[in-house]
């Protein structure tokens, strides 16, 4: 989805022109992929922009810098603070957030210790990942030939840079060959996540989900679909899945901060279910947009005001 300009970006500790937030040909991470990110939404609520979960998105954004032995040379609350500025810079009252955390110009080489760390802090106006009618009607998927990395290889618990020429690489064939996203499975056979998302299935009004140990990343957005889940009254169940539980399901969705709660219609050229938005998917969904624009006080919680 292409990026329409805003006036500031948070750079260092300082807000910067949008076309001036630029870096060096020799930055490290544009070589080597070293670094790490976080996506995160704000939205609009009676009581102004509020992040969801923004401060849980930070503390990942210091695991996944001490997973890569990366260090952070600003505090969570300074970087939450940085968050906030940059909203407030930019006037808005629902965006897409993107802290960047990597490492600038001044070494070249393998060993990445010795370069600069720099964070920057990128917002934009930011539709439905997948479409808005996928929203309401589902999308099509295709099980990549493309399998999810083993966490012994490159760590998943990490949102890092590099790793997602991954999940790139599974979007690319999927929407070559005509489809919406991808799944991938993991190096046992089992079902992993999207590219960027975690996947969910409905079978006899039981909710699946694949475990953390599958490889994936510990998704805000999966978490908070399983606490609804279960508060609505559901039966939510972690365990390894088939790519023939897919095909054979009543519903599917995925979840995440880009897709928040989009359903699955078709898997391989096979109908989910009735091929759209099933009722228990449709419960979580409109459960899930309600908290996050604050409309449920239960899930206030959830919601860190920009101020």
């Amino acid at each position: 989805m292409p990026v329409e300009p805003v006036d500031k970006v948070w750079m260092d500790g300082k807000l910067v022109d949008w076309d001036q937030a630029r870096v060096h040909i020799l930055t490290h991470s544009l070589h080597y992929g070293s670094g790490a990110f976080e996506g995160i939404r704000c939205y609009e609520t009676k009581k102004g922009p509020a992040v969801f979960r923004g401060r849980d998105h930070v503390a990942r954004l210091f695991r996944s810098a001490q997973i890569l032995m990366i260090d952070v040379p600003f505090t969570p609350d300074e970087v939450w603070e940085g968050i906030r500025e940059v909203i407030r810079a930019n006037g808005l009252q629902s965006c897409y957030i993107r802290p960047l955390l990597y490492l600038g110009y001044g070494e070249m080489g393998l060993n990445p210790l010795p370069a600069p760390v720099n964070l920057a802090i990128a917002v934009w106006k930011w539709g439905a990942y997948l479409g808005e009618e996928a929203l309401a009607s589902g999308c099509r998927v295709k099980i990549s030939s493309w399998k999810r990395h083993d966490p012994n290889v490159i760590p998943a618990a990490a949102k890092g840079i590099g790793q997602y020429i991954n999940s790139s690489l599974a979007k690319v064939e999927a929407v070559k060959a005509g489809y919406d996203e991808a799944i991938m499975l993991n190096h046992h056979g089992y079902v992993a996540e999207g590219s960027g998302e975690n996947v969910f299935i409905v079978r006899d009004g039981v909710i699946l989900t694949p475990p953390l140990e599958s490889g994936i990343l510990e998704g805000f957005t999966r978490d908070s679909a399983i606490r609804i889940a279960r508060d609505r009254g559901y039966q939510v169940v972690e365990r390894d899945l088939l790519r023939s539980d897919l095909y054979a399901c009543d519903e599917a969705f995925f979840t995440g901060t880009a897709a928040e709660i989009t359903p699955i219609r078709e898997v391989d050229d096979r109908p989910v279910g009735a091929a759209g938005r099933g009722p228990i998917t449709k419960d979580i969904q409109e459960t899930f947009f309600g908290a996050v624009r604050g409309e449920i006080p239960e899930y206030e919680g959830w919601l860190d005001p920009v101020g």
